[in-house]
């Protein structure tokens, strides 16, 4: 089971990495096929190739940051499945610290293809906890340590 989660995060790292290198097609491979990714504004990509075509004019036209992360948990359930939950924060382009007006919570669900594990769906959920403005300092201070 610990080799599973550990396969399951190293997914989610090539993931980000992707997306920190502004690479649409090293990020759309991480998917399966039939995978789907909602991102932080709500869009929605269905399938591999479509999830390309959403980032590459992403990356092409527009100034990306960077994404740190931490993994909260991997569940694994069963062979075939698993659940990943991170918290990710971003640092600007030219900048040195988090932006908190856009940390956000992660969740992949994965599964184990021919290949090894793909992710089947990825969401970017906004973190700004409305009201509770300790929890966005509580959320960025535990990213900073990632920093480090």
């Amino acid at each position: 089971m610990e080799a599973v989660k550990e396969e399951v995060q190293a997914l989610y790292r090539r993931l980000l990495d992707a997306w920190n290198r502004r690479d649409a097609r090293g990020m759309s491979d991480c998917f399966s096929e039939d995978g789907e990714s909602i991102g932080y504004d709500g869009s929605q990509s269905l399938g591999r190739q479509e999830i390309y075509m959403h980032l590459k004019p992403i990356f092409e036209h527009h100034p990306t940051a960077r994404f740190v992360c931490k993994v909260k948990e991997v569940v694994h359930l069963g062979d075939y499945a698993a659940i990943l939950r991170a918290i990710a924060g971003m640092i600007p382009p030219g900048g040195k610290d988090l932006n908190p007006k856009v940390n956000t919570h992660h969740t992949l669900v994965t599964v184990r293809g021919q290949d090894g594990w793909e992710i089947r769906l990825f969401q970017n959920t906004p973190a700004q906890f409305h009201g509770r403005p300790e929890r966005v300092e509580q959320m960025t201070d535990e990213l900073r340590e990632e920093l480090i």
